[in-house]
C-alpha cells in the first residue's frame, strides 16, 4: 500500500473532514464589517482570506454562498477587516451565527462599533487593527468545465490603517505580540501565535 492518500476531489475525499482547507492553513481570518444601504451594521467571519497585493495593498476573501456581507459590498463599495486576536476569538465565532439580515451583529454579540476615516461601515472598537477597503473587484468564480459555482471573491485596496500602538516597536510590526488568531481545518480547530514559534529568515541577497 502506498505511503500516501490520494484522491480526486470531484470523486469526494473518501475521509471523514475535507482536508483542503486543513492543508492550505493554518489562514489569516476575514473578520469583514460592512453597512448596508440603509445604515444597518452588519460582521462576519470569512476563513477563506488573504493579502494579495503590496502597492497599492489589495486585500480579498471569498464569500460561499450569497450573504450579507456580499449584498452590502454589492451595493456601497466598502468594507472593514478587523483582527481576529486571541481576546476576541468567542466574540468572533458569535458573529458567526446565522442572524437574519435586519439584526446586527454587533448589537447581538455586545461588540462595540468605532468610525472609520474614510469608509461608513465601523470598525471593531477592541479590535488592535483595522484596514478600511473599497472594493476593486468581485469575481464569481468558475470551474475547469467553465461552469460558475456559487461563490464570490471579493477584492478591495485598503485605504486607511488603524494599528495599536503596543504593536510597534522601533516601527515594526510585532506579529506574535498581537496574539493573531488563524483558521486550521478541522470542524473547530485554531491557532494563535507566540514569541516562541518566531523564527528570522532572510531572503538571498
Amino acid at each position: 500500500m502506498s505511503s500516501m492518500y490520494i484522491y480526486e476531489p470531484k470523486n469526494g475525499h473518501g475521509l471523514p473532514h475535507d482536508p483542503f482547507n486543513a492543508i492550505v492553513g493554518p489562514r489569516p481570518i476575514g473578520w469583514i464589517s460592512t453597512q448596508s444601504q440603509a445604515g444597518l451594521n452588519n460582521l462576519a467571519p470569512y476563513s477563506f482570506f488573504n493579502a494579495f497585493n503590496y502597492v497599492p495593498p489589495i486585500i480579498g476573501f471569498s464569500s460561499i454562498g450569497r450573504k450579507d456581507t456580499l449584498n452590502n459590498i454589492e451595493a456601497t463599495g466598502e468594507f472593514v477587516w478587523n483582527l481576529v486576536s486571541a481576546d476576541l476569538v468567542e466574540a468572533m465565532n458569535q458573529s458567526c451565527a446565522p442572524f437574519p439580515p435586519e439584526v446586527s451583529e454587533f448589537e447581538a454579540t455586545g461588540l462595540e462599533p468605532a468610525p472609520s476615516h474614510l469608509v461608513k461601515p465601523p470598525r471593531v472598537a477592541k479590535a488592535k487593527v483595522a484596514f478600511e477597503c473599497r472594493c476593486t473587484e468581485i469575481l464569481q468564480l468558475k470551474g475547469i468545465s467553465g461552469e460558475k459555482v456559487p461563490t464570490w471573491l471579493i477584492l478591495g485596496e485598503v485605504v486607511n490603517v488603524h494599528i495599536d500602538r503596543a504593536l510597534l516597536k522601533d516601527g515594526i510590526y510585532q506579529t506574535a505580540h498581537a496574539a493573531h488568531v488563524l483558521r486550521g481545518g478541522g470542524p473547530a480547530d485554531y491557532f494563535t501565535l507566540s514569541e516562541d514559534q518566531l523564527f528570522q529568515l532572510f531572503r538571498p541577497a
